[in-house]
């Protein structure tokens, strides 16, 4: 684990908020989908926009979890108590899992639909051959991952504002983009 820094590296900065920036996309896509008529073209629009931000989030998790795995995070701050840091940890890896099976779940479903998987214009090649009660098992468990989505961002984000707000620690200014002074001290490892 990195401990040399009181920052995360700039590439995992950029990528943690690229991230979320497909994410508002992703979720925002699929609730406008909802909301649009049936058959329409602007719902078509809508779904395939979702399923190609998807796919992009993704590839994005494709690069940063490896990333995160070889440029490593900062130690843990002062005086947090271990199972904050446990918690944490948890926190962030079922976010990852989240971003990785979500997409790949809706990938899958597309495929056992027998519906071309749309790529920034592109259709990728299926994985899986049609089989409608699959497809409809798929895209039950990639919805309800989306539903803990919401859960678990929202929930990652509480806490990041309440280390910053209420706890005053430098948790959340670990991941801004723009440098700023720390306020407390840093475990040393």
């Amino acid at each position: 684990m990195r401990t040399d820094t009181d920052r995360h590296h700039p590439a995992l900065i950029a990528l943690h908020w690229l991230t979320l920036a497909l994410l508002v996309g992703v979720y925002a896509l699929i609730e406008l989908h909802d909301g649009l008529p049936k058959g329409s073209g602007a719902r078509a629009l809508a779904k395939a926009w979702h399923e190609t931000l998807g796919l992009t989030v993704f590839a994005v998790v494709l690069v940063r979890l490896p990333l995160r795995l070889l440029l490593g995070t900062p130690g843990p701050l002062a005086d947090l108590p271990a199972w904050q840091v446990r918690l944490a940890g948890a926190m962030h890896w079922a976010l990852y899992g989240l971003l990785f099976a979500a997409p790949l779940l809706g990938y899958l479903s597309l495929n056992a639909k027998g519906t071309p998987v749309p790529f920034f214009g592109l259709d990728l090649p299926a994985l899986l051959a049609p089989d409608r009660a699959l497809a409809r098992s798929l895209e039950e468990v990639h919805e309800t991952l989306g539903t803990l989505g919401y859960w678990l961002i929202g929930l990652h984000a509480g806490a990041a504002l309440a280390h910053h707000y209420l706890m005053r620690d430098d948790t959340l200014r670990r991941m801004l983009p723009v440098r700023r002074p720390t306020r407390r001290p840093h475990a040393r490892a």
